[in-house]
């Protein structure tokens, strides 16, 4: 895979602190990439910075909730001032709270849409300005293949987030023309702190369970890292991945 189009890129990454956001800079950042690497956990941030630095490799840490507009949008202004503009926004932050609907776990549901659709608008609110000024730009939304067939029963809320992803990505894509590229990744189980994130305790031990399959986080690295590759007139849109012995 050629890095020329890596190579000198500003990355901004949301929930860059584990799992696949920290893959991802990690890989972007060694392929020449220079990496804004945000999420609420500061101290992890600045230590996965002070590593890559020590490598040779470019990176910033930024404080950030993207439940919070004003915060996502003044992130986006700090990366752009610090860096002198912004390439690719990687929108990674996500929250799988897997129970049934009959659990009625509404806090859970708010959450989830929070972060995993509108903290996806607020970054693509705060980027699209920039990249309209630089006339080019990339957004990357984190969908997953819950977005392409209702996960059920357990998934239905967090399916419903990440089908509306794909559809946002989608139509971004039809509005963007040629000002900037849109690409939608709908990964399978991959190791991350996703498998987690219920409060419901008999939900979370069966997608503990089913995740015992998962592939490396560093494998949607390599796939984000393909579709920003990709020479300015290739539009990578979607890419599926999962485990190969992953049915759903």
């Amino acid at each position: 895979m050629t890095t020329n189009n890596i190579a000198g890129k500003v990355v901004l990454i949301t929930g860059g602190s584990s799992g696949l956001g920290e893959a991802t800079a990690r890989h972007l950042a060694a392929l020449g990439a220079k990496v804004a690497i945000s999420a609420r956990r500061r101290d992890r941030l600045d230590e996965i910075v002070s590593e890559l630095s020590a490598q040779g490799q470019t990176a910033r840490a930024y404080t950030l909730d993207v439940t919070k507009r004003s915060e996502v949008e003044e992130t986006v202004a700090a990366v752009t001032r610090d860096f002198g503009r912004l390439d690719v926004l990687v929108n990674n932050a996500g929250l799988m709270a897997i129970a049934p609907i009959q659990k009625l776990m509404v806090d859970e549901w708010d959450r989830m849409i929070d972060i995993n659709i509108k903290g996806v608008l607020y970054g693509i609110a705060a980027a699209l300005p920039v990249f309209e000024r630089q006339k080019s730009g990339h957004v990357i939304n984190l969908s997953s293949v819950a977005g392409l067939k209702v996960f059920a029963p357990g998934g239905t809320v967090y399916s419903g987030t990440k089908f509306a992803v794909r559809a946002i990505s989608e139509g971004l894509r039809q509005e963007a023309g040629n000002t900037f590229r849109v690409t939608s990744i709908e990964p399978g189980a991959v190791e991350s702190e996703l498998k987690s994130g219920s409060g419901d305790t008999d939900s979370r031990k069966t997608v503990e369970e089913f995740y015992k399959m998962a592939i490396p986080a560093d494998s949607v690295a390599r796939a984000i890292a393909f579709a920003i590759s990709q020479p300015d007139d290739v539009d990578i849109n979607e890419i599926v991945l999962r485990p190969t012995r992953q049915e759903f």
